[in-house]
Order: structure tokens, then C-alpha cells, then sequence
């Protein structure tokens, strides 16, 4: 780069003096800085060529290329075709051509510019490759954290960490011994979408701090919450003989067109979301190791942002052990609103017990055996029962071991609800018509001789008042309220009639 030939051009203008003292020497302040950036990067693996570019705001005659901060030009170009910048090659990137840099150009009017600012041109794969991992998982839920090991048998000073793609510069720490490696752990959150990607990590010794190694396995680390939850379903059901085709569906929200599904294995979260554009999972003919929970998630093409995870489906495998018994207590054929219960029975030692529902949607019942003594059985209480309930039930058996695997099923029992009965209300309704027909019929004779004979209600009202008065009113303290009261609660026809009835009373006491 610095020993191939001057042109003409450039060999007259540096002989012209365009330089006052050496060559390298900055008038600081006459011309803006220029900029100064690595194509590819600056960061390149030995052996890889490269070119650093300078541009300045100016026309310039020619630029300088500066290493490490020493005052001597290490190469010296002139503008590509009346361009603003200059081109420096670099054809196989080294441990000796790793360092720091800086450019600066010369232009007629404002003679030298500042110095650019320094440019870190790094080479990788001088030393073997660290690991990379991540705890407690690649999978992280929006808004935990995470924590990113970097570890090499080789001793390394510093760790660095890189996203693909990212925009700030990597993140270094010290290294520090671990059961014999040298490692850095660096902790990412509270996690957000622009936390998922693709990470790298390096080390490099303190001696030479331009030489990397080689980067580590990518490790990619996938946020998940983003969006809402999709739905899994299992086609032909959840419930599958072993050998049966068994295909699993995620269902979400228009705009999604990345689906993953994950298979729990006792862990908190799975280790990697292995997305596809297809929300069909097909897993062929399966066997006892299909069997398990089972979740999908949802998201967008190119990017490391996911849905919440659906609601877990169970895959339970069928036919692993004999077939159990089912009875229903007290019988099969159960009156509307009563209680059943159905017991599923098993003649070798099993402790879980699946009640199924034939044409149901909802997962099997499950009970647990607290004592795992002989009779190997489980009792179903259903009910109140309507007629909901009312059809054909199977049950299975299960170890807790080997949770998803299922015996064959058990023969089919049929239960039969009875409706309630009807009450007749007939009689009842009748006699309730009777009764109002009867008070109708007395109440219109009673009005019809009180409108053709006064005096007789008179005397009837007379002789009511004779029977109504009770023998605590024969007292004397009482004989004038009882013939005031008396008086205002009997309507007076006449004068003659007020005082007649009144007179009665009198003779009554």
C-alpha cells in the first residue's frame, strides 16, 4: 500500500511545495476534517482484503492515510475522477495492518485539514473461537433477562459482545476464571423487541488489542410476549393411537406469516423457536415419543419478535397398556338432576385415570391416586346431570412417570339422563276458579240487597257488631271508646239509623 510508485501528478504537486515543512505537517483549522470508514467494516478476518475510504468537504489535491497516531503518512493518494474521496487498499488484512487510523487532505484554497477521527480496523481469527450461551434460556419472555456467557479455553483479556446489525459499538468486559476457562458474562434486559437477534462474541490479549479471534457460534435470541397469543389444536384430536397420523395446527391473528412450535420437556421455556411460514406441524405416524405438552408462537418474517405462547395442548398417546374397566354408579341410566359417578378401574399398577367424553372438545378428566395400593381405581363424580351430560364415555389409565402415555381404552359406556316429569296443575287451577267464582257470586247477592234493602244491612250490621265485641269492652272505662270507634267504622244511613244503632250497642252492655 505505502511502496507502489506515485503518479506524475501527485509526484509534481508534493514537489511544488504544496507542503510547507514535511509532508505530513496540519494546518489545524484551515479545512473541515474529513471522514473517514472501512469497507467492508472494520472489523475483518486475517487474510480478507479491505479499502479505507477518505472524503473530504473540499476538492482536494490529495490525501494522507495515518497509523497508530504517528506523524508520518503511512500511504498517500490522489481523488478518484475529480472526486471528494480517496480509496486505500489493504489487500490481505494482518495482525500488522490491524491498528488505529486516520486521513487528512490537502485542497488548494484552505490547504491541510484536521486530522479525521481515528478509525479501530480490527482482524479476527488469530485465536481459536470463544462459546457463546445463553441463561437460562435463547428464549426470553418481553421484559425478563437474560445472561450471555462467553468462554474460551485460550486465555483471553477481553470479551467482546456483537449484535448483527447493531448500531453502537460492542460491549467489552474483563475476563475472569471459571472451572478452568476464561469467561465473560454479559447481562441483556429487561428484554424488548429490539433486544432479538443474532449474537457474537470475541476475546483478544491485552498485548496485542487489534488481534481478535475468531467469532464465536451464532447465538440467536428470540423475545417472546410481543404480540398475543395464537391458538394449537391437533387434527384428528388430542387423544392419538400410537401409529395414527397426527397433525398439529397454530392458528393467529391476520399479518403473521412465522409460526414455531415447541415441545415442553421440564424446562421454563424452550431453548429455540425454530420458526417455518407454515401453520401446519405435521408429525406423521407417531409413537411414545410424540406424547407431551405442546405450545406455538406466532410472528413476522425477519424478525426475532414473537407472540405470547398459546395454551398448552397434551398429545396423549394411546394403547401403551391394557385396556381398563368402567362402571357407573348406581347405573348407567340416571334421572334428570341426580349425581353419578363412573369408576375406572385398572388390574395392573397404575395411579392416573383419563375420563374421555366421546364427541367432546374439552381434554379428557384426570385423577391421581393418592395411595398406590390395590384396588388400581379412580371414581368420576358427575352431576347434577342434565341433559348435557348424557352420552357415551370411555376412560384410560396412565403412569405419573410417563404422564402422556395411555393405556387402551376401556369398553364404551352408554349414559342415558331421564327428563323430569311434568307437574299437573289442573286440579289446582280448577279449584282456585271455583273459589273465585264462589266470592263473585256472594259479593253480587250482597250488593244487590244492599241497594233494594237498606234497613236489612242495617240490622245485619247490627247484629255483626253484637258478635265482633269482644268482653274486655263491657267495662265501663271503655263502653265511650268502643261507641266512638263503633260509630266510625259503621257508615250512618240516617240520623234515625246512627242512633238506633247506637242505642243497640248500649243494651248490649
Amino acid at each position: 500500500m505505502g511502496d507502489r510508485a506515485r503518479t506524475p501528478t501527485l509526484t509534481a504537486l508534493l514537489c511544488l511545495g504544496l507542503c510547507r515543512g514535511p509532508c505530513d505537517q496540519v494546518q489545524a483549522g484551515a479545512a473541515p476534517k474529513p471522514s473517514i470508514w472501512a469497507d467492508p467494516g472494520p472489523m475483518v478476518s486475517r487474510g480478507s482484503p479491505m479499502t479505507i475510504w477518505c472524503q473530504g468537504s473540499l476538492q482536494a489535491d490529495v490525501y494522507h492515510l495515518y497509523k497508530d497516531r504517528v506523524s508520518k503518512p503511512l500511504d498517500t493518494e490522489a481523488p478518484q475522477n475529480s472526486s471528494k474521496k480517496a480509496g486505500f487498499s489493504i489487500e490481505s488484512m494482518s495482525t500488522h495492518t490491524a491498528g488505529v487510523y486516520q486521513c487528512a487532505y490537502h485542497s488548494r484554497r484552505k490547504g491541510w485539514s484536521e486530522r479525521s477521527d481515528p478509525l479501530l480496523l480490527v482482524v479476527t481469527g488469530v485465536y481459536p473461537a470463544p462459546s457463546l450461551s445463553a441463561h437460562p434460556s435463547h428464549v426470553v419472555t418481553s421484559g425478563g433477562n437474560v445472561s450471555l456467557s462467553c468462554s474460551s479455553e485460550v486465555t483471553g483479556d477481553t470479551f467482546y459482545l456483537l449484535k448483527e446489525g447493531g448500531a453502537g459499538p460492542p460491549r467489552q468486559m474483563q475476563s475472569r476464571t471459571f472451572r478452568g476457562r476464561w469467561q465473560a458474562v454479559f447481562s441483556v434486559g429487561p428484554m424488548n423487541a429490539s433486544h432479538g437477534g443474532t449474537y457474537r462474541c470475541y476475546y483478544n490479549s491485552s498485548s496485542y488489542p487489534h488481534t481478535w479471534s475468531y467469532p464465536s457460534n451464532p447465538l440467536h435470541l428470540e423475545v417472546t410476549g410481543v404480540y398475543r397469543e395464537p391458538s394449537l389444536s391437533a387434527q384428528p384430536g388430542s387423544l392419538v393411537f400410537s401409529g395414527d397420523n397426527l397433525t398439529l395446527q397454530c392458528r393467529s391473528g391476520a399479518g403473521f406469516d412465522r409460526f414455531a412450535l415447541t415441545k415442553d420437556e421440564g424446562l421454563t421455556s424452550p431453548q429455540h423457536l425454530h420458526g417455518q411460514h407454515s401453520p401446519y406441524f405435521p408429525l406423521g405416524h407417531v409413537s411414545h415419543t410424540h406424547g407431551g405438552q405442546y405450545r406455538c408462537y406466532s410472528g413476522h418474517n425477519l424478525s426475532h419478535a414473537w407472540s405470547a405462547p398459546s395454551d398448552p395442548l397434551d398429545i396423549l398417546i394411546v394403547g401403551m397398556y391394557e385396556k381398563p374397566s368402567i362402571s357407573a354408579q348406581p347405573g348407567p341410566s340416571v334421572s334428570w338432576g341426580e349425581k353419578v359417578i363412573l369408576q375406572c378401574r385398572s388390574e395392573i399398577s397404575l395411579d392416573r385415570f383419563h375420563l374421555s367424553k366421546e364427541g367432546s372438545p374439552a381434554a379428557p378428566q384426570l385423577l391421581r391416586l393418592q395411595d398406590a395400593a390395590a384396588p388400581f381405581q379412580a371414581s368420576f363424580t358427575i352431576g347434577p346431570v342434565t341433559s348435557n351430560h348424557e352420552g357415551n364415555y370411555t376412560c384410560y389409565s396412565s403412569d405419573s412417570t410417563f404422564p402422556y402415555l395411555l393405556s387402551l381404552p376401556s369398553d364404551t359406556l352408554e349414559l342415558l339422563v331421564s327428563a323430569p316429569s311434568p307437574q299437573d296443575y289442573t286440579v289446582e287451577n280448577l279449584i282456585r276458579m271455583g273459589g273465585a267464582a264462589l266470592i263473585l257470586v256472594v259479593l253480587g247477592i250482597l250488593l244487590f240487597q244492599a241497594r233494594d234493602s237498606p234497613g236489612r244491612l242495617e240490622d245485619a250490621a247490627r247484629r255483626s257488631s253484637y258478635r265482633a265485641v269482644p268482653t274486655e269492652w263491657c267495662s265501663s272505662q271503655n263502653r265511650s271508646l268502643f261507641m266512638h270507634s263503633f260509630t266510625e267504622d259503621v257508615p250512618a244511613v240516617g240520623k234515625t239509623n246512627s242512633r238506633n244503632i247506637s242505642r243497640g250497642a248500649q243494651d248490649l252492655v
